[in-house]
């Protein structure tokens, strides 16, 4: 398996992502290594039946879904993303992200978000 490097020895998450569809794994891949880079005191498990990356009672979750992956934080708490790429967002909470949307957005967006969703 293509593990992401500081991918924990989690069963769970490893069978989630050698499901992952393959043009979504890349996308999740980047962002692995920019939330494990920003925040390396981060875990990831499987919750809620996706990859979570904590920090305390902070969560950032990432579903793999057909047209992409689902970023799931806390209302108010992705440091200005959904403001920055309102098309992105949907719900409360909610950005959808296909691979050529995450193509256009550089990492320094990411960590912002990484930054608000887990450091506060």
């Amino acid at each position: 398996m293509n593990e992401p490097a500081g991918t924990p020895g989690d069963e769970a998450v490893r069978r989630y992502l050698e499901e992952m569809d393959g043009a979504s794994r890349p996308v999740f891949d980047r962002l692995h290594r920019l939330i494990t880079a920003t925040c390396p005191d981060a875990t990831l498990a499987l919750s809620y039946g996706m990859p979570t990356y904590r920090i305390g009672r902070r969560r950032l979750n990432i579903g793999a879904w057909k047209h992409g992956l689902s970023l799931y934080v806390s209302p108010g708490r992705n440091g200005g993303f959904t403001g920055r790429h309102p098309g992105l967002a949907s719900g409360k909470g909610t950005i959808k992200l296909t691979p050529a949307a995450a193509d256009g957005i550089p990492d320094t967006e990411f960590q912002d978000l990484i930054r608000a969703a887990l450091l506060g």
